[in-house]
């Protein structure tokens, strides 16, 4: 089976097996809290699905806030090392495309809001060989307001939830096909707010 962790909007998990079929999800639509809901929705998720060993994990790595995404990952990261298996790194808005593949043809934008009256935007066009989302445009971080001048008549598709599920699908495929989707490194899009402080002044005697 393959399990799958986002943190990317709400609080997501799912279990598939081999052959994609869903085994088990649960999740949590409030942006906020993932560090309260994550351990439950991973023991529900388990339980659910019932026998079987998971063999892969795979990781929603954004784009998101910092502090939600990180926890995710983290979460992704210690169940995979706690069970010797490996982690699939994948885009979070992979996700969603997959999951608009199902009734959208041509161009479309997964549009994701990234706080501070900004949104985050990815632009697919259909699936490849692999079945994995054709990306024709990078993720970027572009102002609420001008979202729509940005994608100049491309449709646009708002995502206020993730699915687990084609998270989980979408790494299976990448897996199948020997693709790296993406690296370790969260797409944070902006910096965080807290800094390390810098070095500390000398007092002069």
């Amino acid at each position: 089976m393959i399990l799958a962790v986002d943190t990317s909007l709400g609080t997501a998990v799912a279990l598939i097996d081999a052959d994609g079929d869903l085994r088990a999800e649960a999740s949590a639509a409030d942006p906020l809290g993932h560090a309260e809901i994550i351990g439950d929705l991973l023991v529900e998720v388990l339980a659910q699905a019932g026998a079987g060993a998971v063999t892969h994990v795979v990781a929603g790595m954004g784009p998101g806030p910092f502090t939600g995404l990180r926890i995710g990952i983290a979460a992704a990261r210690a169940f995979a090392l706690g069970r010797d298996i490996p982690v699939i790194a994948v885009p979070s808005h992979f996700a969603a495309a997959l999951t608009a593949t199902e009734t959208e043809t041509g161009p479309f934008a997964v549009v994701t809001d990234a706080r501070r009256r900004e949104v985050a935007i990815t632009v697919f066009d259909g699936i490849d060989a692999d079945g994995i989302p054709h990306v024709v445009a990078e993720t970027v971080l572009v102002r609420a307001a001008d979202a729509d001048a940005h994608l100049d008549g491309i449709r646009r598709i708002d995502v206020a939830t993730l699915s687990a599920r084609d998270l989980a699908r979408i790494g299976a495929r990448a897996l199948a096909a020997g693709r790296v989707l993406t690296d370790d490194e969260p797409l944070y899009l902006r910096n965080p707010d807290v800094t390390l402080p810098g070095a500390p002044k000398k007092v002069g005697t």
